[in-house]
């Protein structure tokens, strides 16, 4: 078979299995199976059910609590969804996913539900959570901070921590289908009233974990990810007591150590900061 033609094919079946609605591309698939003696409707439904149910098993191993809210149809439908308009680009199906709170935000079936974004992104820093490589803490550099200018330092944060800010009560939405608590319906007056929480992803030996974020520490992991100096990033998160957060941040594995900036970026600091 000539190179041209079977890759013709090659993508003629790939654009009927991922296209949506995928009715012009089958007849392209079909148009290329002509004459072969081939019934490409009995493949291309065996492919596309395999498709689905692979995009319904890896985005329920991501998202479980995302499938605990939308229950097993609506979240089935909505991995189909996902599945043809961000098909997988990588060959370990365990990576693909990352979009799905891009999807969801932008979906109209899903606008009564808003707070549905910020838990996918959460589910997400969980799932890539698990899989961050390990880095040995280095507890002494935390000295530096008794001796050096907090504008030239930073905080080394272990692999896999990350912060959200959100608008709805995102922490205890997450942790009432993950680990039973709070109660469901404390979660629901907190939804009716709109209360936001803030919330920290980390992992805790080869477990990922979660938990409401302290009043300002949110900010302040998101200034120390954004490469800020320890300064002006304490500075930004003006309502977080530094002396009691620290120790804790250590002891849970959040924060491995302290080290200087490099010159170069203390430099375009000064500059912004004037």
């Amino acid at each position: 078979m000539p190179m041209n033609t079977l890759a013709a094919q090659q993508q003629a079946l790939l654009a009927a299995l991922f296209d949506w609605p995928p009715q012009e591309a089958v007849i392209q698939l079909k148009a290329h199976a002509t004459g072969t003696g081939a019934d490409p409707d009995r493949g291309l439904k065996a492919y596309q059910a395999h498709g689905h149910m692979l995009a319904e098993r890896a985005l329920r191993a991501a998202y479980p609590v995302m499938h605990q809210l939308l229950g097993e149809s609506s979240f089935a439908d909505l991995a189909r969804a996902f599945w043809h308009t961000c098909p997988p680009v990588h060959g370990d199906i365990a990576v693909w996913g990352e979009r799905l709170a891009e999807f969801v935000g932008q979906s109209v079936q899903l606008q009564g539900e808003p707070y549905l974004t910020d838990v996918a992104r959460v589910e997400w820093a969980l799932h890539r959570c698990a899989s961050a490589p390990d880095r040995e803490a280095n507890v002494p550099s935390l000295a530096l901070l008794t001796t050096e200018d907090p504008q030239a330092l930073t905080l080394h944060l272990a692999p896999g921590v990350y912060a959200f800010s959100s608008t709805w009560p995102l922490a205890s939405l997450l942790l009432a289908h993950l680990e039973h608590s709070p109660p469901l319906e404390e979660v629901g007056a907190q939804l009716r009233s709109h209360t936001p929480q803030d919330v920290v992803v980390w992992r805790a030996g080869f477990q990922p974990r979660l938990r409401q974020a302290l009043a300002g520490e949110a900010i302040l992991l998101q200034a120390l990810h954004s490469d800020l100096a320890l300064g002006p990033a304490l500075d930004a998160a003006a309502g977080l007591d530094f002396s009691l957060w620290l120790p804790l941040a250590v002891q849970t594995g959040l924060v491995l150590g302290a080290g200087r900036l490099a010159a170069a970026l203390q430099a375009g600091q000064r500059i912004q900061a004037r």
